[in-house]
């Protein structure tokens, strides 16, 4: 969702196949940035980042496709996640709590999608968002210890820099090896944006020989 709302996109489909990885991709459908920033990812290997927002219902549409997409990568591609600032800033201190306790999986962000866009709860306090997590099971105190922490609060911080870095102005949005920045926004589709992604990729690994 922009800070201005994105345009509606298309809707899901449950059977996405992506096409390989050889093609080049139209310049309409990303952006380069001007400056390209740096990566977490180990030398050799093409960085991709998906910048989300659990009360965006468009990255809600995504996850699914995306969950698929990050579970078949090939071996050169190290894929993470990056909640940004946008709006909820107390979202964003969910993610990175549930990845500061090593639970950044797709049964918890379904459970807290799934809260916030089903089950029209806010999730903007620790609380309710125990309510929500602990029987999936969730340690409370931990949960509670954890949000609230340094180590969480860094995170935070970091994911703001990245996010300002590639100039994101709306989610769900997706950097590739930090030089290029996709959206189904911009490629017209959720399924189009994961082939952009991966035809961004054959490009960075041309250009890497």
């Amino acid at each position: 969702m922009n800070r201005k709302e994105f345009l509606s996109l298309a809707a899901v489909v449950a059977g996405l196949a992506l096409p390989g990885l050889g093609a080049s991709a139209d310049p309409k459908t990303y952006r380069q940035l001007s400056r390209p920033v740096g990566t977490d990812a180990a030398p050799g290997k093409i960085e991709v980042v998906e910048f989300f927002w659990f009360g965006c219902p468009h990255c809600f549409s995504l996850e699914p496709l995306i969950d698929k997409w990050s579970s078949n990568l090939p071996p050169d591609v190290e894929f993470r996640r990056q909640h940004v600032p946008f709006r909820e800033k107390a979202h964003q201190q969910l993610y990175f709590t549930l990845q500061s306790m090593n639970k950044d999986e797709p049964k918890f962000r379904d459970a807290v999608f799934k809260a916030i866009h089903v089950d029209n709860k806010r999730m903007l306090n620790s609380k309710e968002m125990v309510s929500v997590l602990a029987p999936l099971g969730v340690d409370a105190k931990q949960f509670e210890d954890t949000f609230g922490s340094f180590g969480v609060r860094t995170k935070m911080q970091r994911a703001d820099k990245l996010a300002d870095a590639y100039g994101l102005d709306g989610v769900p949005a997706i950097g590739v090896n930090g030089r290029y920045l996709t959206a189904p926004s911009m490629a017209g589709s959720n399924e189009r944006s994961l082939e952009v992604v991966n035809e961004l990729i054959a490009m960075e690994r041309k250009a890497a020989r």
